[in-house]
């Protein structure tokens, strides 16, 4: 679990909302407590929404949303799935959605700000979609048939982003509580990813689609010509 030790900006309240009401001032008190930009806020919905649906369609969601791999038969690929599948989760537990929804408010925040909420949205939903087609690859050669769900691609791709924009903010593990520089941070993990994929120590974890969606996320920003922080 992840720690960032800078807090957030202030958010605008619409002008539409007369200053002094009853809804002005209940909405001044949700934005102040929760801080949460509206694309972070939108996703963190929908991945809950999407969990919801999974525990009431469990096949149904499986079956057409997560991501199969090209030679899977029933159920079988489908275009869509290399964005939905972003939006599922493991139904064992809360740790998968919630680790990746507390990383995506965590690193998400600050980046949406930066980028603007199009950018942002742009950029996390190309590190889903990158992280998708390297586990495909990664499927197709190892010749596996299985589902793959889970934001962590998108996560990666923020992780990547968080530290080459703000390099020299301290990030702390929950466990162990370690602080360190966000770019160290970003080349541990990056690291330890390598390591878990090549040598198979995590089974049932798509270490390389964590991988592709920090790969994707970089090529993109290449594309952008975005500047490194500081």
């Amino acid at each position: 679990m992840l720690l960032s030790g800078t807090p957030g900006s202030s958010v605008d309240i619409p002008s539409l909302i007369p200053h002094g009401s009853a809804l002005y001032s209940h909405q001044a008190a949700i934005i102040r407590y929760t801080n949460i930009p509206n694309v972070i806020l939108t996703l963190l919905v929908a991945n809950g929404l999407a969990y919801a649906a999974q525990h009431w369609q469990p096949n149904f969601m499986l079956g057409y949303f997560a991501l199969w791999p090209l030679d899977s038969q029933l159920p079988d690929f489908k275009p869509w799935q290399l964005i939905t599948y972003g939006f599922l989760h493991d139904m064992r537990g809360l740790g998968h959605i919630f680790f990746n929804m507390f990383a995506l408010w965590m690193f998400g925040r600050d980046l949406e700000r930066m980028l603007g909420a199009p950018r942002f949205l742009t950029y996390y939903l190309t590190c889903v979609v990158g992280a998708g087609i390297v586990q495909l690859c990664v499927a197709f050669v190892t010749g596996g048939i299985y589902p793959t769900l889970g934001a962590s691609g998108g996560v990666f791709g923020l992780l990547l982003l968080y530290g080459i924009t703000f390099p020299n903010r301290m990030v702390v593990l929950l466990i162990p509580p370690i602080p360190m520089k966000a770019k160290y941070f970003v080349v541990v993990f990056g690291l330890i990813e390598l390591y878990l994929g090549v040598s198979g120590s995590a089974p049932g974890v798509a270490n390389f689609a964590h991988l592709g969606g920090m790969l994707f996320g970089f090529l993109l920003l290449q594309i952008w010509g975005f500047k490194r922080g500081r």
